[in-house]
């Protein structure tokens, strides 16, 4: 269940105390594949339904690393087919490109004004490129604010995330108490400040070399790959050396894993029993979760055929979820506008 709200949490503008708002992203930094769908997206789509939901494609984030405008152009809308493809339905919750709410920048200028740069220095992301040798960029080392941004701009108090990246919102919890408290009474705070909604079921996917599954990595098996691609990547995963005639350790093996996330329990029964029998190779693995990942995704891959050859249809989901994006980080902006004391003469204009 996820955590209750802080007593303190404000109300989004316009809606009930008890309102529950959940807030997600993802980047367009290229295709899907299996780890973003079993880590994120499958909850996404679960999750929008029953709960008011903002879930927006990142692609400010994805500037710190993506200096492609044509691949940017295309993966944000690949990103947008996929949701549609896997079931997200627009009339029940706003899915919009980060893009279309420029007031999420105003906002992560004014949280950077209260960061510190030893804080920022503390990133996981900007730490590990420090470590590579790398030299990360101003976006890298500030990405933890724009993430607060996007997720208090809505007036987000629940964020889905697996158990390993609860460390991810920390900072968005703590610029939401600092703004409160640098700039609001305390009976009147303007921001909630968000729980994690901790999902349990969340898997690490491995990749092709056992590998968490990460484009970085060049290992992954993307959500909509099928035929010869996919059969490729399928049999080409890495296994230990086990004769075929020998017992198997389905526990040790990636195929395994991978084939777990898709089958139901009775499939993983039977192919748990036949690794730990014998005479069951990882070819045979490999088959069977072809087999699995064609019946699982067997209908919005036809879904998403049909959706990219209406490419205006898609455009105008994420026009109207934009739209109604912006208009809740106007209400949230003006509040933080008059607390903090800027001035903006045009908007009293007649």
């Amino acid at each position: 269940m996820p955590s209750e709200r802080t007593r303190s949490n404000p109300p989004a503008p316009g809606l009930p105390a008890s309102s529950e708002v959940i807030v997600s992203g993802i980047q367009p930094s290229g295709a899907l594949h299996f780890g973003n769908y079993f880590g994120a997206l499958r909850q996404h789509i679960q999750l929008h339904k029953t709960h008011e939901a903002w879930y927006f494609i990142v692609n400010y984030h994805t500037l710190t690393t993506l200096r492609d405008r044509d691949k940017l152009r295309r993966y944000t809308l690949d990103v947008a087919l996929d949701y549609l493809a896997l079931g997200f339905d627009p009339e029940a919750a706003c899915l919009f490109a980060q893009s279309d709410v420029p007031e999420v920048t105003e906002l992560a200028w004014i949280f950077n004004n209260l960061t510190t740069v030893s804080q920022l220095e503390k990133g996981v992301a900007y730490k590990d490129k420090v470590a590579q040798g790398l030299a990360p960029n101003a976006g890298l080392l500030t990405y933890p604010v724009l993430q607060a941004a996007d997720i208090l701009i809505y007036g987000g108090t629940l964020v889905p995330v697996g158990a390993d990246q609860k460390q991810h919102i920390e900072m968005t919890r703590v610029l939401a108490e600092r703004f409160n408290r640098t700039y609001c009474l305390e009976d009147d705070p303007v921001f909630p400040v968000p729980e994690p909604w901790i999902l349990s079921d969340v898997a690490v996917v491995p990749g092709l070399d056992g590998r968490k599954m990460s484009k970085s990595y060049d290992n992954a098996i993307g959500i909509f790959e099928e035929g010869k691609a996919l059969r490729k990547k399928v049999m080409g995963i890495v296994t230990d050396s086990t004769p075929l005639e020998a017992p198997k350790d389905p526990e040790r093996d990636h195929v395994f894993t991978l084939i777990r996330l898709f089958a139901d329990e009775e499939t993983r029964t039977r192919i748990t029993e036949a690794y730990r029998a014998g005479g069951y190779g990882y070819g045979h693995a490999k088959k069977e979760l072809l087999r699995l990942v064609d019946e699982h995704f067997a209908e919005a891959r036809l879904r998403r055929k049909d959706l990219a050859r209406r490419p205006d249809d898609v455009l105008d989901v994420l026009r109207e979820g934009g739209r109604k994006a912006r208009e809740r980080a106007c209400e949230y902006m003006e509040r933080v506008r008059e607390r903090v004391g800027l001035i903006t003469t045009y908007r009293d204009a007649p």
